[in-house]
């Protein structure tokens, strides 16, 4: 049975805003970006630990729960970029290299998933590679 560690739901909460602000950087979520995400995240991010949420689900779902109140709240994708980058800045101890590079092919698999990348993905998918790669 996993462990609930309250910073480690609020990094997956983080990721959900993350990749909530690169399906909504062109003002639309698609079906397909959504698909994406939850595609990763139960092929990928559910493994990545053993963490739990307080209702002993795995905490990686807590990824698609923001993502999907980002989007029925219609969320502004900069600020929320914006939010993400903050609480990475405070947080470099828990963006390990595994995780960085999963950040990365998540965000890279949304932002395909609906006719390829657009001029405003490219624009957050560049913020974000520099900023994964500041340690």
């Amino acid at each position: 049975m996993g462990t609930i560690d309250k910073p480690q739901l609020l990094f997956y909460q983080k990721m959900g805003e993350l990749f909530y602000s690169i399906a909504a950087a062109d003002n639309v979520v698609r079906k397909a970006e959504y698909e994406a995400l939850k595609r990763n995240v139960a092929e990928q991010w559910k493994d990545l630990d053993d963490y739990e949420d307080g209702f002993h689900t795995d905490a990686a779902y807590q990824i698609e729960v923001v993502f999907d109140w980002f989007d029925y709240e219609q969320l502004d994708a900069n600020d929320c970029f914006e939010s993400f980058a903050d609480y990475k800045k405070e947080n470099q101890k828990l963006f390990t290299e595994e995780r960085k590079k999963l950040i990365w092919k998540t965000a890279n698999a949304i932002a395909n998933a609906f006719s390829g990348k657009n001029k405003n993905e490219l624009i957050i998918l560049a913020k974000l590679k520099m900023l994964l790669e500041e340690s």
